[in-house]
C-alpha cells in the first residue's frame, strides 16, 4: 500500500492530525492511475512483455495463502518488534483510521492491481527478471512505503514483502498470485488493524 506517503500537515493547535477519509481515497485512486500510467506507458515505450495476468486456480490458491500469511505475519512482528510498531502504527494511523469497513476493499484493490502491475508485471521482466531485478524492484517498493526516516522498519517489512511477490512472480510466471497476495495483504491488515483499535 503505497499513497506517495504524504505525512500530515502539523497544525500547531492540533498535534494529532490525520488525513480525511476522501483525502486517503483519493491519494489511493490518483497514485493507481499514475502507476498504471507508468505500466502502460513503459510497456508501450519499451516494447518489453508484460508479465500475464491470467485465471489459474492453483496460482489463485498459491496468492490467496501468501495474502494470509503475510497479513498474519505482520500482525504477530507488530506486537513484538517495537521499532515495526512504532512506525507501522504512525503510518496506519494516517492511512486506515479515516476509512470506513467498506473502503478497505478500494485498500487491497487499487494498491493491488496498479503496484503488481508496474514493479512485478513491467519493472521486474524490463530488469531481466533475475534476481537483480527482484532486489531492486523490492527495494523501490518498499522506498514507496517510506514517509520518513522514523519508518525504516516498516520499509525494511515492504521490501521483505516485494521479494516475496517478485518470487512468487518469477515461479508462476502469472502476475495473479501476487495480485491475489497484495489485495488480500493489504485488506486483511486493514481489517486487523481497525479490530484491534476497537479492543484498546
Amino acid at each position: 500500500m503505497s499513497i506517495f506517503s504524504q505525512a500530515p500537515q502539523q497544525n500547531p493547535d492540533k498535534k494529532d492530525q490525520t488525513l480525511s477519509r476522501s483525502q486517503v481515497l483519493i491519494a489511493m485512486a490518483v497514485t493507481a492511475i499514475i502507476f498504471l500510467g507508468i505500466s502502460k506507458g513503459w510497456v508501450y515505450l519499451t516494447d518489453i512483455p508484460m508479465v500475464p495476468l491470467r485465471w489459474q486456480p492453483e496460482h489463485a490458491a498459491i496468492g490467496a495463502g501468501i495474502g494470509i500469511g503475510v497479513a498474519l505475519l505482520s500482525s504477530l512482528i507488530y506486537e513484538i518488534w517495537e521499532s515495526y510498531r512504532i512506525a507501522a502504527q504512525e503510518y496506519l494511523e494516517m492511512v486506515l483510521k479515516p476509512l470506513e469497513p467498506v473502503d478497505l476493499i478500494w485498500l487491497g484493490l487499487l494498491p493491488g492491481l496498479s503496484e503488481e502491475m508496474l514493479f512485478r508485471g513491467v519493472a521486474l521482466p524490463a530488469l531481466g527478471m533475475n534476481g537483480i531485478a527482484l532486489v531492486i524492484t523490492s527495494v523501490v517498493f518498499g522506498a514507496l512505503h517510506m514517509a520518513s526516516a522514523k519508518h525504516l522498519s516498516y520499509t525494511v517489512w515492504a521490501i521483505a514483502v516485494g521479494m516475496m511477490l517478485g518470487a512468487v512472480t518469477m515461479y508462476t510466471g502469472n502476475l495473479l498470485s501476487a495480485v491475489i497476495a497484495h489485495i488480500l495483504t493489504n485488506s486483511l491488515s486493514g481489517i486487523i488493524w481497525k479490530y484491534k483499535q476497537t479492543k484498546t
